[in-house]
């Protein structure tokens, strides 16, 4: 199972692995990437064969995300295109926080946005030492509603809040000690460290597991209704038709300050 942008595959022991696979981008997503993780991930989470799903990134980066010139042109799409846009992105976040087996990132390299996202959305994410961080959308001009409640889910209020309004970026032991990733790993180690884990895994009784996570994120408001994923899409998208963020993006694209910058 498998396309050009997302690629799935399921081991005999029932372990889905799902790699992004635009690397000449850093995986950087778009329309495509995200509609083709959104099938993948519906397609896993009822098949009874599958136990566990581990998150990677093809390349050198785990994923950098959203792709710019993408996000460049999706600050000129009519209203409707432009949510469904950050619905997409709503969505595919949703679906892998909500998926029904144990999941695993496998994170290296840069991991920015909607990257940074994704992992706050699975159980278990393992870092290597030169995976670099940030949470970068306001410095283009966007806001990173699709992925707000993952983040403060994973970081807390606080790191949340210090993190996603600088976008500064940050290292693997940084991203461990505020609780975005569980572990840092040299990645020689790497492949035991997630061979160990899924071994763990597969000691657990797949439907125990499966009403246990549910009910960790039912009790705890983490289950997003549709109307609340509407309004996180509805956020992104209004944020993304301004001024600023065609501003925004244009800088970035241009490798320049945005016209908002004033040093102090």
């Amino acid at each position: 199972m498998s396309n050009d942008v997302v690629k799935l595959s399921v081991d005999a022991a029932g372990i889905a692995t799902v790699t992004l696979n635009r690397p000449e981008v850093g995986n950087a997503y778009d329309e495509d990437l995200l509609a083709a993780l959104i099938e993948g991930l519906q397609r896993l989470a009822p098949d009874p064969t599958v136990r566990a799903l581990v998150l990677r990134g093809a390349g050198k980066h785990f994923q950098a995300g959203a792709d710019i010139n993408w996000l460049n042109r999706a600050t000129q799409y009519p209203p409707e295109q432009n949510f469904a846009a950050s619905m997409a992105t709503t969505r595919a976040c949703q679906l892998l926080n909500e998926f029904p087996k144990p999941t695993v990132a496998v994170v290296k390299g840069a991991c920015f946005g909607g990257g940074c996202g994704m992992v706050c959305c699975v159980d278990v994410a393992l870092a290597t030492p030169d995976a670099l961080f940030g949470l970068t959308e306001v410095r283009v001009g966007v806001a990173p509603t699709p992925i707000s409640t993952h983040m403060v889910h994973a970081m807390g209020l606080r790191h949340t809040r210090r993190y996603a309004l600088t976008g500064e970026r940050f290292d693997a032991a940084e991203a461990c000690r505020i609780g975005l990733v569980h572990e840092v790993v040299p990645a020689e180690r790497m492949e035991e460290k997630v061979s160990s884990v899924i071994d763990a895994i597969l000691l657990g009784a797949p439907d125990a597991i499966a009403m246990t996570k549910r009910s960790f994120l039912g009790a705890n408001g983490l289950l997003l209704s549709e109307r609340e994923m509407t309004l996180l899409a509805h956020e992104s998208w209004t944020q993304r038709a301004t001024a600023e963020a065609r501003e925004g993006t244009a800088a970035f694209r241009e490798k320049r300050r945005p016209a908002w910058y004033r040093p102090s």
